[in-house]
């Protein structure tokens, strides 16, 4: 009866603290989708968006979320006392959300801010859980149990911001085979290959909206005053995609060597092509090894209990009544 009257506490305390963190990503979600939504439909009714530099609009997307500002500027004063003093830290970070595609000025400092507040919220959540419901925290397995909660707290934010530069990059490349078209179809017509970049940036900004700002932010690079070098180097920086490095180098290489820009442009296209049909050729040879476990675990005891079911419930009558 010990045993039970303390189990009893134990899951009611995890039940609860399981609703608060779900309660918590579901109003997250709601609001994630909301702020996609509206930003979708004001990209559309506004004719004049494209003019828009992409970097505000990015600050928009990475800020505007419905967020209370203050909840944001304290976090951003938190995480300044807590982010890397290295400069080489932080320019390591902020290229890893310029890849995910955010480029706010205090994105870093609330980053930090937000791993302080999860490493303190989660465990928090799970002592206050026990407190509500007479069960604080006194053996091991509860400290180690608030233990791994502050882990996951603290490197939950990494892993988002991973998972959320890889969606960008295969979007990203995703859009590459029509963007190269519409580029090799712009300089065969006679355009500049900055001049043809930019138009293709605009081009593709409804279907493709992240390689399209990347493509105009390298416009306005070179309006700025940078080398066309530098500004491919950027790109390929920026997007962190080996195609788009090998695209950058043969353009750099194009350029120096003064070969022609639309020869160069129409065999990387038909050899990227090659390559994604490889890709998808290679993806679809996985699918029988990634189907086997659900044709076991689901699918074949079905087949069995339908095709050996009525033969069972036959071969037990008959022997029931011999």
């Amino acid at each position: 009866m010990e045993d039970t009257s303390q189990t009893v506490p134990l899951l009611v305390a995890a039940t609860a603290f399981l609703v608060l963190v779900l309660l918590f990503l579901g109003v997250l979600q709601y609001f994630r989708q909301r702020s996609t939504k509206l930003q979708r439909m004001a990209r559309v009714r506004r004719s004049d968006e494209y003019e828009q530099m992409p970097s505000q609009r990015e600050m928009a997307a990475g800020a505007d979320t419905d967020a209370p500002r203050g909840v944001l500027k304290f976090l951003g004063l938190v995480g300044k006392r807590v982010q890397p003093r290295k400069q080489s830290d932080i320019s390591l970070l902020r290229k890893k959300f310029l890849t995910a595609g955010m480029r706010g000025e205090h994105i870093v400092p609330v980053f930090w801010g937000t791993k302080c507040l999860l490493v303190l919220l989660l465990p928090g959540a799970l002592v206050l859980s026990g407190l509500l419901f007479n069960r604080p925290i006194k053996s091991n397995i509860d400290l180690a149990v608030c233990l791994f909660l502050a882990l996951a707290g603290f490197y939950v934010p990494d892993l988002w911001l991973q998972m959320k530069a890889g969606r960008r990059k295969e979007r990203i490349f995703r859009g590459l085979p029509d963007a190269l078209d519409l580029l090799v179809i712009c300089v065969e017509a006679g355009m500049g290959l900055d001049a043809a970049i930019r138009r293709v940036g605009e081009e593709i900004g409804l279907s493709h909206k992240e390689l399209s700002d990347e493509l105009r932010l390298f416009g306005l690079e070179l309006r700025a005053g940078k080398p066309r070098s530098e500004a491919l180097k950027n790109l390929a920086d920026r997007i962190d995609l080996e195609d788009m490095k090998n695209f950058s180098s043969l353009m750099i290489q194009t350029d120096r060597f003064g070969t022609s820009v639309g020869d160069a442009l129409r065999v990387y296209s038909d050899t990227f092509r090659k390559r994604r049909f490889s890709r998808a050729e290679e993806i679809a040879a996985k699918l029988p090894g990634k189907l086997m476990f659900p044709l076991i675990l689901f699918i074949f005891p079905a087949l069995f209990v339908a095709i050996l079911g009525p033969a069972a419930i036959r071969f037990y009558e008959v022997i029931s009544k011999s």
